[in-house]
């Protein structure tokens, strides 16, 4: 099952960090964040490296493979 746009929503709870911060941090737009979030699109992988990298989890805990 595909996961992501909830462990996305998540992490941005817990890091308290808005679409528009988030959007800045990793170099999309606050509406591509949007579309993550309503499962319209889904993320390119050099934008999983950065989402990873930025909030320090792994590729596989943000589309649900690992808890």
């Amino acid at each position: 099952m595909y996961k992501f746009p909830q462990r996305l929503k998540e992490l941005m709870q817990e890091t308290d960090i808005s679409q528009n911060k988030l959007a800045h941090e990793i170099g999309v737009s606050q509406s591509q964040i949007a579309r993550w979030l309503s499962n319209e699109n889904k993320p390119t992988v050099d934008c999983l490296i950065m989402l990873s990298k930025y909030f320090k989890c792994s590729i596989d805990y943000l589309v649900g493979i690992v808890d």
